[in-house]
C-alpha cells in the first residue's frame, strides 16, 4: 500500500469552527505554532477577536457565523475561499452538550443540540469540500466524542447527535476514498476546556441540581487542552482516520468492541453523579 502524503501546514489554510473558545481555540493555537494560516469560525465575536490578538502568525481571517444557519454556511465557504486560495484542512471543533433524561428534555431542546452538533457539521463540510477538492491532499477532520463509542444514560441528545456525526464521518470516509480528501474521527474522552459548563441543560431541571451533575461530569476530564490540541492537528497532519484522545477514551473503545450490549454495566457507577439530573439537593 502506497505511503499516504502527510500535509505540510505551513502557509496553507486550515479551517476550524467553534474557534472562539475551548478545543477550537486550542487547536488554533497549535497550527498557528506550526505556521499555518487559519480561517477562525465561531459565532462569538468577542472571543475570536480576543485569539485573533493572539496568535502571532499572518495571513489568518475571522468568520463570525451561526453554523446552523445553512445559508450563513455556504456564504462562509465562499467568503473563505475569497481571502485563502488554498483550504487544505477543515477541523470542526464547534458543538455543544445537554443534560436531562428524557422525560425531563423537550422536543425543541433535543432538535436544537441536533442541528448544532450534527447539522452544522455537516453543513459547513459540504460547503467547504469544494474547496478542498482543488488542493493535491486535504483532510477533513470531525471532533466525535467518548459517547460517540458508548452512550450513556442521561445524555441522549449529545450522545444522538455524536454517534450521527460518527456516521456521517465514515459514509464521508468511503465516499471520498479515491479521492485528494482524507476524512477522520476524533473520539475525545474528557478534555478540560469548560464545555459542560458552557453547555445547556433541560430546562425542567432544577438549576443546582443540573450543576451539580455538570460539576461531577467535569471532575472526570483528565486530558489538558493543549495535549489533547496536539493530538488532534497530528492526526489531521498524518491524516488519520480514527483518533482516541485520551486513556478512557481508549478503554471505552476497547470495552464496546468487547461487549457492545452490556459496557454499560461498568460505566454506570463511574457516571452515577453525572448523569443524575433528578435527585433534589439537600
Amino acid at each position: 500500500m502506497a505511503r499516504m502524503q502527510r500535509l505540510d501546514v505551513r502557509g496553507k489554510t486550515t479551517v476550524i469552527t467553534g474557534a472562539a473558545s475551548g478545543m477550537g481555540a486550542e487547536v488554533a493555537r497549535e497550527l498557528d505554532r506550526r505556521g499555518a494560516r487559519l480561517a477562525l469560525v465561531d459565532r462569538n465575536a468577542e472571543g475570536l477577536e480576543a485569539l485573533a490578538v493572539e496568535l502571532v502568525g499572518s495571513g489568518h481571517t475571522s468568520h463570525v457565523v451561526d453554523l446552523t444557519d445553512d445559508d450563513a454556511v455556504f456564504a462562509l465557504a465562499a467568503e473563505v475561499e475569497a481571502s485563502h486560495p488554498h483550504v487544505q484542512a477543515l477541523i470542526t471543533c464547534a458543538g455543544s452538550s445537554m443534560l436531562g433524561d428524557i422525560d425531563q428534555l423537550t422536543m425543541a431542546e433535543m432538535r436544537w443540540l441536533m442541528e448544532v452538533n450534527l447539522w452544522g457539521t455537516v453543513n459547513v463540510t459540504k460547503a467547504l469540500l469544494p474547496a478542498m477538492r482543488r488542493e493535491p491532499a486535504a483532510h477533513i477532520t470531525h471532533l466525535v466524542s467518548i459517547y460517540g463509542l458508548a452512550a450513556p444514560a442521561g445524555r441522549i441528545p449529545y450522545a444522538m447527535s455524536k454517534f450521527a456525526v460518527r456516521g456521517f464521518t465514515e459514509s464521508l470516509r468511503h465516499e471520498l476514498e479515491r479521492t485528494n480528501v482524507t476524512v477522520g474521527a476524533i473520539y475525545p474522552a474528557g478534555v478540560k476546556t469548560g464545555i459542560i459548563g458552557r453547555g445547556r441543560f433541560a430546562a425542567a431541571i432544577d438549576p443546582a441540581v443540573a450543576e451539580r451533575a455538570a460539576t461531577a461530569q467535569a471532575a472526570m476530564y483528565h486530558t489538558e487542552p493543549d495535549d489533547a490540541a496536539q493530538r488532534i492537528v497530528e492526526a489531521t497532519v498524518r491524516r488519520r482516520p480514527r483518533t482516541m484522545v485520551g486513556r478512557e477514551a481508549r478503554l471505552v473503545d476497547v470495552l464496546t468492541r468487547l461487549t457492545p450490549t452490556r459496557y454499560w454495566a461498568p460505566m454506570r457507577r463511574p457516571l452515577r453523579a453525572a448523569i443524575d439530573t433528578t435527585t433534589p439537593i439537600g
